[in-house]
């Protein structure tokens, strides 16, 4: 009976405990609950940061949905900083590099980061830390003239290397001053602007771009004519679609001219992050379907920036 009874309570509190993980698991997948980060500016562009819950208009498609959720303290990330080194941004690795360890100086005592660079390979640090030495000893050393703009396909195994069982808010930088140039081999999983958002918006995952000028020393003489000068500036511009993938997922989209603030511009991203409004509401449907978000913030002159939609999961 003694043997009996202490199996009995062994088997009543690992159910007990079970079942409290699996609470706690739907909550931290947002399967109940759609979270939304919400970041507010004014007229100028300051990050706006006294706002209340009240102030707040949330819509899931075009429905307005009550705020079950509402937190204004500084949410931790897991951030991936994602640089170019294709051939056109020979030249500027220090600036890079010093830019990076600007960022890294900010983040606060839960965030974690990974650095990852793209040119001729992918590469991505293994482990989320936030320590600056192990984080600094990942930057990229060298640049090679001839490397390509996998644009794309890096920030697709970005994604791939967040934490799971982690629940600090996803968010990848991009650093990139070109178009993607697609797999240059057979091998490589091919990576789309639309697949990106597609994913980022079924993982939650929030992108940043910093679009950046810069020009290759190996770049050539323009073709003769009008027509060999504008195929020369085009060349030069960064990839229009970083800005469609930053707006789609809620992240922030900056265009910076070449060495121009690049190190303040990294450390404002990671501020911002520390200042977004987190907003839950309870999930209408489980119908598997796309929902269009609308974030609208009620005091004049205020602007929210957010996710445009996101998976209902089934």
């Amino acid at each position: 009976m003694t043997k009996n009874l202490v199996a009995g309570v062994i088997v009543a509190v690992v159910l007990a405990v079970v079942s409290a993980s699996a609470q706690q698991t739907v909550f931290r997948g947002s399967s109940d609950v759609v979270r939304v980060y919400v970041t507010a500016t004014d007229r100028e562009g300051r990050l706006v940061t006294t706002l209340t819950q009240d102030d707040f208009d949330l819509r899931d498609e075009g429905k307005p949905q009550p705020i079950t959720q509402f937190d204004n303290s500084p949410q931790p990330v897991q951030l991936v900083v994602l640089l170019d080194v294709s051939g056109s941004m020979e030249g500027n690795l220090p600036l890079l590099r010093t830019a990076s360890e600007q960022l890294f100086a900010r983040l606060a005592a839960e965030d974690r980061a990974k650095v990852g660079s793209f040119g001729h390979e992918i590469s991505i640090s293994p482990l989320f830390t936030r320590d600056r030495e192990v984080l600094r000893a990942a930057l990229p050393r060298q640049i090679a003239p001839d490397a390509p703009t996998p644009l794309w396909r890096a920030i697709d195994e970005a994604i791939n290397s967040f934490n799971e069982e982690d629940d600090r808010r996803r968010v990848v930088l991009v650093l990139s001053d070109g178009k993607d140039t697609g797999s240059m081999s057979f091998r490589e999983k091919p990576a789309s602007q639309a697949e990106v958002i597609d994913r980022a918006r079924r993982e939650d995952v929030m992108i940043y771009g910093v679009a950046m000028r810069s020009r290759s020393s190996q770049r050539g003489m323009p073709g003769a004519g009008p027509g060999g000068l504008q195929a020369m500036m085009l060349a030069d511009m960064p990839d229009p679609g970083l800005a469609r993938v930053a707006e789609e997922t809620g992240g922030g989209f900056i265009e910076i001219r070449m060495r121009e603030g690049l190190g303040e511009t990294f450390a404002a991203v990671v501020d911002e992050l520390h200042t977004q409004y987190l907003l839950g509401f309870a999930l209408p449907k489980r119908d598997g379907k796309v929902h269009d978000l609308s974030v609208k913030i009620k005091k004049d002159g205020t602007k929210s920036r957010a996710r445009k939609s996101y998976l209902a999961p089934k």
